[in-house]
């Protein structure tokens, strides 16, 4: 019994913040479409699907995890009453979840590199640890999935540089922000400058005789 309880509570600890997790994902998802509906729509239309789909991934995790729970909380649910095995499956299927997320955790970072790179409104090297991370994370998940036994170094080694990406953007976008827009600045010299033709007003004063 008490494998099946500090099963339970592991499984609540891990079910709410996966919770969290996929409530953050799904408005960061809607944020970035707002971000980049103006510079790069379609991009940003792409991060917003690739970025529901993680939060569809990670809620699937969280419902085996919530089962998990459930059968520790009530053996009879268990097939032929094993709740142990039942629940340790089902952290399984969890796990699962998150691997083959992978897929979808790199997609979306692909297109946000990519409207990046086209608006250049993020620093390029940014934009293009942001696209190959991307490309790693999907790499990680075909490795995985692909390769039998292969090395845990090597998958998870190909997901690093999206690591670097992904942390580097928030932290660029909370200190800094968006860059202006290319048009924006463009405008401003020529701003400047019709400003500069106009004529200086004269101030003339008038003198009263006495």
């Amino acid at each position: 019994m008490s494998t099946l309880r500090t099963a339970r509570l592991t499984g609540l600890a891990y079910l709410a913040l996966e919770l969290a997790v996929v409530i953050a994902q799904a408005l960061a998802a809607i944020g970035f479409l707002g971000l980049w509906r103006r510079d790069a729509p379609v991009a940003g239309a792409a991060i917003a699907g690739f970025g529901l789909m993680n939060a569809a991934a990670i809620m699937g995790s969280a419902a085996a995890l919530a089962t998990a729970t459930a059968v520790s909380a009530d053996p009879t649910l268990a097939p032929a009453g094993d709740a142990a095995a039942t629940a340790q499956l089902l952290f399984e299927v969890s796990d699962h979840a998150w691997g083959v997320g992978a897929v979808f955790f790199g997609l979306w970072l692909i297109p946000m590199g990519v409207a990046g790179l086209a608006s250049r409104r993020l620093p390029r090297l940014l934009g293009w640890l942001l696209v190959a991370g991307g490309l790693g994370y999907v790499a990680s998940a075909l490795v995985g999935y692909g390769w039998a036994d292969a090395p845990v170094a090597l998958v998870d080694g190909l997901s690093l540089v999206a690591t670097v990406g992904e942390l580097w953007m928030v932290g660029y976008l909370l200190t800094v922000g968006l860059r202006p827009p290319r048009d924006a600045v463009a405008d401003i010299p020529a701003d400047s400058a019709r400003a500069s033709s106009l004529p200086t007003p004269s101030v003339t004063h008038e003198t009263s005789a006495s």
